[in-house]
């Protein structure tokens, strides 16, 4: 099967074809390798991908779920991502966070959950020293997941699972483009999820809103013109860490 690449093959290891197809389309759209408004032929992705028509089928459906394409009589049309949809899709982002750190502050300590928290912090540490970009990004989605996960709310866990392959295309790209443009600043991300740890550790509301707020505050202010600069976008889709 051919791949365009720019979603981490390796993560893609154990997956169906379907799922990589999806993951793959769902890279290219983000980063807009396949422009807004552009058509996508069932027949012509399936020969690009050397892959049946079922599969490409499928993954179309998936990405019209996500927003990303509205079907079309044998294939589909991209819709793609504006800046606008980025920060709504951080709004529903900020909503299920703050709900769930909400709810963590007023629960018991789960020394589970803050020893899998600094677990995960130092495997942030180890990819930053190695500026591993890719790996950085799944560490940081993980963090979050098992934040969100851990107050056991069904339908929570179904709206973060959502939005999910979105934010990490997102963060993907976000990291990449800070490696190469600003790397000091994963100093202040790594701080940021420490702090957050900290919080829960201690219930400290004022301390999460310092942490919490700001990060999330501060996600499209240090990604230094990402969204809108193409030639940028098209180097971090590129990257290879």
């Amino acid at each position: 099967m051919y791949l365009k690449g720019l979603y981490p093959e390796k993560k893609l290891l154990d997956s169906s074809i379907g799922q990589v197809v999806v993951a793959d389309l769902r890279m290219r759209i983000i980063s807009k390798d396949l422009i807004n408004g552009s058509t996508l032929s069932e027949n012509k992705l399936s020969k690009e991908y050397n892959v049946s028509r079922s599969p490409i089928r499928d993954a179309l459906k998936v990405l019209e779920k996500e927003g990303l394409v509205q079907l079309r009589r044998m294939g589909a049309k991209v819709v793609g991502i504006t800046e606008k949809d980025i920060d709504e899709i951080y709004d529903v982002r900020l909503i299920i966070e703050s709900f769930v750190f909400n709810h963590l502050l007023e629960a018991d300590i789960n020394d589970e959950l803050i020893k899998e928290l600094n677990k995960i912090l130092e495997m942030m540490k180890v990819a930053f020293k190695y500026k591993d970009a890719d790996e950085f990004a799944f560490k940081d989605v993980q963090f979050h997941e098992t934040i969100i996960h851990a107050i056991n709310h069904r339908y929570i866990s179904v709206l973060w699972s959502n939005i999910k392959p979105i934010v990490e295309c997102f963060i993907l790209l976000d990291m990449r483009h800070r490696m190469e443009e600003n790397y000091e600043d994963f100093h202040r991300v790594i701080h940021n999820h420490a702090l957050l740890i900290q919080c829960i550790q201690q219930k400290d509301k004022k301390m999460m809103d310092e942490a919490f707020y700001k990060n999330f505050k501060d996600v499209k202010k240090n990604s230094d013109g990402l969204w809108d600069d193409p030639e940028s976008l098209k180097k971090a889709s590129e990257y290879r860490g």
